[in-house]
C-alpha cells in the first residue's frame, strides 16, 4: 500500500503491528512510543520529510486516549501534574516545530538531534534503574480499581503539589515542572513526540515520582501539546509551501490504531510490572536507537 503524503509503501499490517507492540511496553511508563516510531518511519520506511514529525503527533492523538481513560479509570491520573506538563510545554512545541521545519530539514542533521535527544533519555533510565530498587511491588492478583493504586492530592499549589499513593506521600516544585516543560516542549516540537517521552523520566529519576503515578499525567500531556503540534504543523505547511510539512493522516491512523489496543493493554497491566522492569524496558530501546543515530552521523 503506497501512502501519498508520505510517499511511503508498506504492508499496512506492519505499522499496525509495530505501533501496537510498541505503546503496549512504552505506556506503562508513561510514554506514547512515539519516540521510537519515529526512527522506525525515518530508517525502515525511509519516511524522512519534516511531515514525519507531524505524522507522529497523529499517532498520539489516535493512540493516547485508551490509556488516559484507563489511567483516569483507576483513579490513577494525577491532574495538577498533567496542568503543569500542559502549561509548561505547549509554548515550546510551537518553537520547537518551527525549528524542526527552519533549521532541520536536513534528515542526516535531524538524526544526530534524536540521538543526543535519546541518548540523554537513557542515561537517565538508566541511572534511575540501577541505583534505586523497586519500592511498588505487585500486591493484587486482580485487575480491580484499589484503593491502594489510587492517587490523593493532599497539597495543590503554585509552588508545590503534595500527594499520596500506595502509602507513601510524594511532592514536587511546581515551577521547576513549568520550567523544565517548556524546555521539553521544544525538544518534543522538533522531534515529533510531544514531550513525554523526556518528562516522565524526568520526573521518576530527578524528582522522584513513582512510575505508576505519574504515566496517565505524561500520556494526557503529551496528547493536549501533541493536538497543539499537528495543528501548528497545518499552519506551516501553507507557509513553507516548499516543503512536506502536513502529516500523513492516513499513515498517522495506522500507527494510531495499532497504538490504541497497545495503550489501554499496557495501562491495564503497568500496576502489576515492577518499576524497575518498565524503566529497564525503555532504557534498552531508547540506548539502541540513540546509539544506530549518533554512531551512523559520526560513522
Amino acid at each position: 500500500m503506497v501512502f501519498a503524503a508520505s510517499g511511503v509503501e508498506v504492508n499496512p499490517i506492519v505499522p499496525f503491528t509495530v505501533a501496537l507492540f510498541v505503546s503496549f511496553f512504552t505506556s506503562m511508563g508513561g510514554v506514547s512510543g512515539a519516540f521510537l516510531l519515529l526512527p522506525f518511519q525515518v530508517s525502515f520506511l525511509n519516511y524522512t520529510a519534516p511531515s514525519v514529525s507531524a505524522t507522529n503527533h497523529v499517532f498520539n492523538i489516535v493512540a493516547i486516549p485508551s490509556g488516559v481513560y484507563r489511567y483516569i479509570k483507576e483513579g490513577r491520573m494525577l491532574w495538577p501534574l498533567t496542568w503543569a506538563v500542559v502549561i509548561g510545554t505547549l509554548p515550546g512545541v510551537f518553537i520547537g516545530a518551527w525549528i524542526r521545519i527552519v533549521y532541520l530539514p536536513n534528515p542526516q542533521h535531524f538524526k544526530l538531534f534524536v540521538g543526543f535527544v535519546l541518548l540523554y533519555i537513557g542515561w537517565r533510565l538508566l541511572k534511575d534503574t540501577v541505583t534505586q530498587t523497586d519500592k511498588n511491588k505487585v500486591k493484587h492478583a486482580s485487575f480491580s480499581v484499589d484503593s491502594s493504586h489510587a492517587v490523593h492530592v493532599t497539597v495543590a499549589g503554585l509552588r508545590r503539589v503534595e500527594f499520596e499513593y500506595d502509602g507513601e506521600t510524594f511532592s514536587f516544585s511546581t515551577p521547576l515542572v513549568y520550567a523544565v516543560c517548556f524546555l521539553v516542549g521544544i525538544a518534543g516540537g522538533i522531534y515529533g513526540i510531544g514531550g513525554g517521552s523526556i518528562v516522565a523520566p524526568f520526573f521518576v529519576a530527578i524528582i522522584g515520582l513513582p512510575v505508576y503515578a505519574i504515566a496517565g499525567a505524561a500520556l494526557l500531556g503529551t496528547l493536549v501539546t501533541s493536538v497543539a503540534g499537528v495543528l501548528f504543523f497545518h499552519i506551516l505547511a501553507h507557509v513553507y509551501s516548499g516543503l512536506s510539512v502536513a502529516p500523513d493522516w492516513k499513515l498517522g491512523l495506522l500507527f494510531g490504531l495499532g497504538g490504541v489496543l497497545g495503550m489501554y493493554l499496557g495501562a491495564r497491566t503497568q500496576k502489576y510490572v515492577p518499576a524497575r522492569l518498565i524503566k529497564g524496558m525503555l532504557c534498552v530501546c531508547v540506548l539502541f536507537v540513540a546509539g544506530k543515530y549518533i554512531l551512523g552521523f559520526i560513522l
